[in-house]
């Protein structure tokens, strides 16, 4: 893994630690031209586990780690972001699987961060 790769994992899991109390236990990221890939395993709390078990609860939580990470992205990019990278962020796509704690983010940026 490039040391570049290696940062932009830290940011990414630190903003989610900040933010849900929680970063991924592991990442995996490949930037491919405009965008860095990122799969993020090992997301959810033991709160969010139990409360994703409750008929309800999945939705809400689904819509936590999705919606409310993208509106924070929306708002700004976490700091050293498009430094490390050289671009300007433009928008972050983003999904979870629950049942298998597996989140997808794509990071799209203004021109091509690959090595």
């Amino acid at each position: 893994m490039s040391k570049k790769i290696h940062d932009f994992n830290a940011i990414i899991r630190k903003l989610r630690k900040d933010l849900f109390g929680k970063g991924p236990d592991r990442i995996h990221t490949i930037f491919v031209d405009n965008m860095a890939i990122s799969t993020l395993y090992g997301n959810l709390t033991p709160t969010e586990k139990f409360i994703a078990g409750k008929s309800d609860g999945k939705e809400m939580v689904h819509l936590a780690r999705t919606k409310m990470i993208q509106e924070v992205y929306d708002i700004a990019p976490p700091d050293g972001l498009e430094e490390l990278v050289g671009a300007k962020f433009v928008h972050l796509f983003s999904d979870i699987k629950l049942e298998d704690d597996i989140a997808v983010s794509v990071f799209m940026f203004d021109k091509p961060i690959d090595e």
